[in-house]
């Protein structure tokens, strides 16, 4: 199926070898009207041949006849066109034969050889007729009118259809390998198309990831926060009314950052969200199908939705929300503190704060060191938490679903950098991860 939409492939609908019906029609219309010349040139050759008017009749009508498998077998209706000329009959089996003929997909040499054979013999018998005649004295031209009446009679028999077919068969060999071509591209097309679709599909399926875990590493801290600050105050309420209030206030502002953080990037995604909305679908023709998907995949593809920070600066306000929280945490920083690309370093950040959420869960009351190592070409960092002071206990009830780690790799790796997690031979658990600085 073509970009029109017309499917060129057609299964045959006519009769026996005939593609339509309508050629059939054609070909029983030129052989009728070819028995019909031949049977009644029949009766001068029976004639002159001596034969019973009936059988020259009937062998006209017979040779005209092939003139229907013209299609099927146009050498057989040219050879036989060649053998009836000295006949003088098969005008148009002839001149319809060398069309078809020229028109089919056959090697070069057998049209020439049979267009020659066609050529000569009208030659001759046209050169034996105009002599016989002139003889007779019918004509009463020179003798150099034999010769021009011979050549000027076969050329005038032979050349026009014969040209006429090579020009035809040419123009239908050359549609077919255009529609050929429109075919292919189309399948080229349609195969970009789908490639491009899963392009989408898999951008799509990144970013729902992506925006999952910038969610997960917001809300699972900022929660698990307030949910120990929680604990605490409730635990403290009574005995130091003072203490209390801080941690009521710190719950308050770990809500307002949390929501603040939530808000930026719903507000970047509803953002996205309507300027594609505002997008009007145009009617392309098929072949800007394929380049716009490509385009549109790509883009999908390379679409990052960007909010501010949070940044390495931060870490040490981070780390002291832990140690508010009543965490024994150590903070140590190696090398000089210098600017990195924003994904390294919300990468960095998300990977600490995570860890440091892993201990409030996992780890209530454990002493937590944070390492950050400032390189020349990348960025280290190490959570490690020592054994809890009560095996087995959690911190206020924390739920957990697992993700938090599989998101810190995804994170790091993404980025082409290494990352390691797990147990330590003390009892406690252990966080790294190296970053390319560029």
């Amino acid at each position: 199926m073509t970009t029109t939409g017309e499917d060129h492939t057609r299964a045959p609908t006519g009769p026996w070898w005939w593609e339509r019906r309508r050629g059939a029609v054609l070909d029983v219309a030129l052989g009728l009207a070819s028995a019909a010349e031949c049977g009644a040139e029949g009766v001068p050759f029976a004639r002159d041949a001596g034969l019973p008017l009936w059988l020259g009749v009937a062998f006209g009508v017979l040779a005209g006849s092939v003139l229907l498998v013209r299609r099927k077998w146009p050498v057989a209706v040219v050879l036989v066109a060649v053998a009836v000329t000295p006949a003088e009959m098969g005008l148009l089996m002839g001149i319809v034969g060398l069309y078809t003929l020229a028109a089919c997909e056959l090697p070069r040499r057998v049209i020439v050889a049979l267009a020659g054979m066609s050529l000569v013999g009208t030659m001759i018998v046209t050169f034996v007729r105009v002599r016989q005649d002139m003889a007779r004295g019918d004509l009463t031209l020179g003798d150099w009118f034999v010769p021009f009446a011979a050549v000027a009679t076969s050329l005038g028999v032979t050349a026009p259809p014969l040209l006429l077919g090579l020009y035809v068969g040419a123009r239908r060999r050359l549609m077919e390998s255009l529609r050929e071509r429109a075919d292919s591209l189309e399948r080229e097309l349609q195969l970009l198309a789908e490639r491009a679709e899963e392009r989408a599909e898999w951008a799509r399926s990144e970013e729902r990831t992506r925006i999952a875990r910038e969610m997960h590493d917001v809300v699972a801290h900022r929660v698990s926060l307030m949910v120990v600050h929680a604990a605490a105050l409730q635990a403290v309420a009574r005995k130091d009314p003072e203490k209390a209030v801080r941690n009521a206030a710190l719950v308050g502002d770990m809500g307002r950052q949390a929501l603040t953080e939530l808000r930026e990037m719903l507000g970047v995604l509803r953002s996205g969200d309507g300027a594609r909305g505002r997008v009007r679908p145009l009617a392309v023709p098929l072949a800007a199908v394929g380049v716009a998907a490509a385009e549109a995949a790509s883009k999908a593809a390379a679409e990052v939705v960007v909010v501010d920070g949070p940044w390495l600066s931060e870490l040490e306000e981070l780390v002291g929300q832990s140690a508010a929280a009543g965490m024994v945490v150590a903070l140590s920083v190696e090398g000089e503190l210098r600017s990195y690309p924003a994904e390294v370093e919300q990468t960095a950040y998300r990977v600490v704060q995570e860890a440091l959420t892993n201990v409030h869960k996992h780890a209530a009351g454990a002493k937590t060191y944070v390492r950050l190592a400032h390189r020349s070409a990348e960025i280290a960092m190490q959570v490690e938490n020592d054994s809890p002071p009560e095996p087995g206990s959690a911190s206020a009830g924390l739920p957990s679903g697992g993700n938090g780690l599989v998101g810190m790799r995804e994170r790091v790796v993404s980025l082409g950098g290494v990352f390691v997690s797990g147990p330590t031979d003390a009892g406690g658990f252990r966080v790294s991860a190296v970053i390319p600085a560029a």
